[in-house]
C-alpha cells in the first residue's frame, strides 16, 4: 500500500506576489483557483515535481493530478492535494500551503478532495477557475457535478501572467540551463567527427546534458543540405554543416538553444551566412529592455532581414522562456504555436525572459540556426548561455 500523509502547517513564506494573484483574480472574476499542470503547481508551491511523476501522468486506470487551491485574498486557506507516492517527499520539504493531503491514486479521487477542501473552508465558490487545457474531463466533470451552481472558468491566464516576471533565484536556473545546454553541444561537437550519425550525436548530447545536471528533452538535428531536424541514420561527413537545436531543463526551467558546427574549415558563404543570421540576433537584442513594446522584437529583426542574402528562407521567432515554452511574453500571433499575441504593444518588463531565434534554410547549403535566451533586466538585457556563436569545428577533441 502507498503511503499517504495530511499535514496542518502554519502559513510561512509565500513564494510568489499574493497581491498580484488576488487582482488577476479579481479581474478574471475567479473566486477559488485550482491548479493543476505540473508546471504550475511547482510555481505556486515553490517545490520540486513528485519524483515519480516527473515526467509521467498515467498510472493504472487514471492519471496523477496534483491540485493547488488558492481561494482568493485567503493564502492561510490555501490547500495542496497531492498523490501517496509523493507522501515522503512532501514530509522531507513541506510546502507553504497550511494543508498537504498526499493520499490520492487518481483523477477522482483528487478532485474529490479539492471539492472537500473547498467546502470545508467556507470560501466563495460560484466563480471556480480551472486551467482547462489541464483539467482531465472526468475531474472537470466532477468538479461541476459539486458545484452545480457554480461557474466554472479557465484561469490559464491568469497564471501566465503570474509567472511572466521570473524572480532571481528563478533567472538563475535559466541561466544554468543556457549555459550547461551550450557546454553539451560545444562537447559533443568537438567529440564527434566524419561519419558519426545524427541519431549518436543526440544520444550522445543526451549524456552530456544528464551529466551536467540537466534532463534532457530534445534535440533537433539538421544536417548536410537537408532541412530535415529528426534523428537518423544520416551521417556527418567532412563539408557538412550542422544545427543543433536542443531544450535541457534544470529543476523545471528550460534552456533552448540552437548553435551551428561544421567539419572542416567553414568556406567563405558559410561564414557570411551565419554573419547575417547573427545581425538578425542582434538587432532584436537591441531593443530588448523595459518600457519597450514587445513587438519592437519584431521590428527591429524584420528590418535587418530585409538585408538578408535568402530573405525569402529565413524567418524570425521570438517566445516567452520559463517552466514553459513559448509561454508570456507572447509576440505573435503567427509563429508555430499558435496564441494571441497579447503583448505585441504591452512594454517588456524586468524579469521577463524571452527566446530570440533567426532560422535561414538555405537550399543549398543546408539548414542554419541560432537561438538565444535573453532576460530584460533593470537597464536592458542580459543574453544567457553566449557561447558558441560561430562556426564551430566538429571534431576537434579527436586530432
Amino acid at each position: 500500500m502507498q503511503d499517504s500523509v495530511k499535514t496542518q502547517t502554519a502559513v510561512r513564506g509565500i513564494p510568489f506576489d499574493t497581491g498580484k494573484l488576488d487582482r488577476l483574480m479579481e479581474e478574471a472574476g475567479i473566486d477559488v483557483l485550482l491548479a493543476t499542470s505540473k508546471h504550475n503547481v511547482q510555481y505556486l508551491l515553490d517545490a520540486e515535481r513528485a519524483i515519480f511523476f516527473d515526467y509521467m501522468d498515467a498510472l493504472g486506470i487514471s492519471r496523477y493530478l496534483p491540485v493547488v487551491i488558492y481561494p482568493k485574498g485567503a493564502p492561510d486557506k490555501a490547500a495542496y492535494i497531492g498523490h501517496g507516492l509523493e507522501a515522503h517527499q512532501r514530509q522531507v520539504a513541506p510546502p507553504w500551503v497550511p494543508e498537504v493531503q498526499a493520499s490520492t491514486s487518481g483523477s477522482l479521487d483528487a478532485i474529490a478532495l479539492a471539492v472537500q477542501a473547498i467546502r470545508s473552508r467556507g470560501v466563495p465558490a460560484k466563480r471556480i477557475g480551472v486551467e482547462f487545457p489541464f483539467l482531465p474531463m472526468d475531474a472537470g466533470k466532477a468538479l461541476q457535478d459539486a458545484f452545480p451552481d457554480s461557474q466554472i472558468k479557465d484561469a490559464l491566464y491568469v497564471l501566465e501572467r503570474l509567472r511572466a516576471i521570473k524572480t532571481p533565484a528563478e533567472l538563475a536556473k535559466l541561466r544554468k540551463a543556457s549555459e550547461l545546454v551550450i557546454e553539451s553541444m560545444l562537447d559533443v561537437i568537438a567529440h564527434h567527427g566524419p561519419g558519426t550519425t545524427k541519431r549518436q550525436i543526440v544520444e550522445a548530447l543526451r549524456v552530456a546534458e544528464v551529466n551536467r545536471g540537466l534532463t534532457f528533452e530534445y534535440c533537433l538535428i539538421a544536417s548536410g543540405t537537408s532541412h530535415n531536424r529528426a534523428p537518423s541514420e544520416q551521417r556527418w561527413e567532412t563539408g557538412d554543416v550542422m544545427s543543433i537545436d536542443s531544450g535541457g531543463n534544470y529543476h523545471g526551467y528550460i534552456g533552448d538553444l540552437a548553435r551551428m558546427a561544421v567539419l572542416g574549415e567553414p568556406d567563405r558563404e558559410l561564414k557570411d551566412l551565419l554573419a547575417e543570421i547573427e545581425s538578425v540576433q542582434r538587432a532584436a537584442f537591441a531593443v530588448i529592455k523595459p518600457g519597450v513594446p514587445g513587438g519592437e522584437i519584431y521590428t527591429a529583426a524584420e528590418r535587418a532581414m530585409q538585408k538578408m542574402s535568402e530573405r525569402d528562407n529565413s524567418e524570425f521567432l521570438a517566445h516567452g522562456m520559463g517552466l514553459v515554452s513559448h509561454e508570456a511574453p507572447r509576440l505573435t500571433a503567427t509563429g508555430p504555436v499558435r496564441y494571441d499575441a497579447a503583448d505585441t504593444s504591452r512594454p517588456l518588463e524586468p524579469g521577463m525572459v524571452v527566446s530570440v531565434e533567426t532560422t535561414m534554410k538555405h537550399p543549398r547549403r543546408g539548414f542554419i540556426k541560432l537561438e538565444d535566451t535573453v532576460a530584460v533586466t533593470a537597464d536592458g538585457h542580459e543574453i544567457f548561455g553566449e557561447g558558441g556563436r560561430g562556426w564551430n569545428i566538429g571534431g576537434t577533441a579527436l586530432r
